[in-house]
């Protein structure tokens, strides 16, 4: 690691603007920085040395992010990976997550933001996150979600779930404790940048408590946080 007490990134991007003006903010923000041009520069900086988390471009030259991502979990290596992205599609952002990002942040984004989602999800890999991402089921409890079949089941009795509230459900499963806006749902899972106005996400979450059996005011998986969010609030482990 590039330093003991300041977690190492790797910056991955073509765009010389983005790197010159990131970089700076990550060490700003507390961060040691390396910088790598596109996933074929990144894979070899990754040899050299593993850091403990991975900011990616996704539109690259060479290699890009999401070819990046697929090997180097092919070599079996765990490390963190953020993708940074303009394309909008959500079947885009859903096939990187089930590849192994650990997360997306949509382009043009706020620092600050990127920030959060770093320390989130070193947060979560120190709490063995990184164990949740490579496993193929997931256990709450008694929900049991296979990641593979796409297929979820509470307390023996198989689900019927919508494919986007499959694709929520396993999103907050690989998150549990931390709280994600509407937006931050919205564009990660939907690819929508700008939908104030729109209840997709709270449409799911109703579909999800409704098929979990969640009535009443406390819930055992999903809670929300007011005016914010929502969290998955049980403890997750690989199944």
């Amino acid at each position: 690691m590039d330093a003991p007490d300041r977690p190492g990134i790797l910056l991955v991007d073509d765009d010389d603007a983005i790197a010159t003006a990131l970089g700076p903010f990550l060490e700003r923000s507390g961060f040691s920085v390396r910088i790598a041009g596109d996933g074929r520069d990144a894979l070899r900086e990754v040899e050299r040395e593993v850091p403990d988390l991975v900011v990616c471009d996704v539109l690259m030259p060479h290699v890009d992010g999401r070819e990046f991502v697929r090997r180097v979990r092919a070599r079996q290596l765990w490390l963190p990976i953020i993708l940074l992205t303009q394309v909008g599609e959500s079947w885009e952002r859903s096939a990187a997550l089930d590849e192994g990002a650990d997360d997306y942040l949509n382009k043009p984004f706020d620092p600050h933001e990127l920030i959060s989602r770093i320390r989130a999800v070193l947060r979560r890999t120190a709490q063995g996150g990184a164990t949740l991402r490579s496993a193929h089921r997931l256990r709450a409890a008694d929900l049991v979600l296979d990641r593979t079949a796409r297929r979820v089941w509470r307390a023996d009795a198989e689900l019927s779930l919508t494919p986007k509230a499959m694709t929520l459900l396993e999103y907050l499963m690989l998150h549990p404790g931390e709280v994600h806006t509407r937006e931050h749902l919205l564009a990660t899972l939907w690819g929508f940048d700008f939908t104030t106005s729109s209840r997709a996400v709270d449409h799911r979450i109703a579909e999800l408590r409704r098929v979990l059996g969640e009535t009443g005011a406390g819930s055992p998986f999903i809670e929300t946080a007011q005016s914010i969010g929502y969290q998955f609030v049980a403890r997750v482990v690989p199944a």
